[in-house]
């Protein structure tokens, strides 16, 4: 090709050029994307015991499964029946994401997520969750505890605590009764609830909606109690909510209906500290 000054300049075409630039930036982000995902994986770690028997096929005995999300909801347990030494810690999950940093399965205040076995009752599970899951990790985790959970005569009981804020009421002087019960259960679930059911249009969402989704799909008995509260760290009052629930609890465990000052003070402390400007 010529120029109009006479100069001759060599013809190459550029679709080649873009297309290989095109290609390589996919490639690109195509590994950046399978490194996200990798870095996102929920991983479930056991103790020895636990860990010999998942590998030799065979999956954990457990009649009752109990999950507590939130500060005020896996603190109850710990008050309620984890004081004793009538439990061991047999495994933690670990996971990351943009609001929990952690892959160790730990914070410096307390486990984020912990499971911990009945001596005398092996196949009562408990399971402590304080750390945040992210959406695309809720059903990775739920089918990766499950997985390892033998699933006939399961019971699945979860307690959860929630924002008022997220309430919807037609009465919002309701909300001032805070902190207060709601409930939902599978469909497989024939025990007697201990609050109200929650009203519509309220949903569940997070971990206690995709733990009930997976046992409603897979014909588990479940039932979800979620605590709404004004409170956002743990408090003995947002505690003592959940107070009701030991009556169903009852029967699978040996709990503490009246724990002393000195243990509720001990598992209220470290919030009450974190929120007070002055200290």
């Amino acid at each position: 090709m010529a120029t109009f000054f006479g100069e001759v300049l060599s013809v190459f075409s550029r679709a080649v050029e873009e297309d290989e630039d095109d290609l390589s930036d996919n490639e690109e982000d195509e590994q950046i994307r399978r490194e996200l995902e990798e870095k996102r994986v929920v991983h479930l770690h056991w103790n020895p015991e636990v860990t010999e028997c998942l590998k030799s096929g065979n999956k954990l005995k457990c009649s009752d499964f109990i999950l507590a999300v939130g500060p005020n909801a896996a603190r109850f347990l710990s008050v309620h029946a984890l004081t004793s030494a009538n439990w061991d810690t047999v495994g933690h999950s670990s996971l990351w994401n943009e609001r929990n940093q952690t892959t160790t399965g730990q914070t410096s205040v307390e486990p984020a997520c912990v499971f911990h076995r009945q001596k005398d009752n092996p196949s009562v599970l408990i399971c402590q969750v304080t750390c945040y899951i992210a959406e695309d990790q809720l059903f990775q985790w739920t089918e990766k505890v499950f997985d390892c959970l033998q699933h006939r005569q399961l019971n699945v009981t979860v307690l959860s605590d929630s924002s008022v804020a997220e309430y919807k009421a037609a009465d919002y002087l309701h909300c001032s009764s805070a902190p207060f019960l709601r409930s939902l259960h599978s469909s497989t679930y024939n025990g007697k609830s201990v609050c109200p059911s929650l009203e519509q249009p309220n949903i569940f969402t997070g971990l206690p909606a995709a733990v009930l989704s997976h046992c409603e799909v897979h014909r588990i008995p479940a039932v979800v109690y979620q605590c709404y509260s004004d409170v956002l760290g743990a408090d003995s009052v947002t505690m003592e909510t959940y107070n009701p629930v030991l009556t169903s609890l009852g029967k699978s465990i040996q709990l503490d209906p009246a724990p002393s000052t000195d243990v509720l003070r001990k598992f209220s402390r470290t919030s009450n500290i974190q929120s007070n400007l002055y200290i």
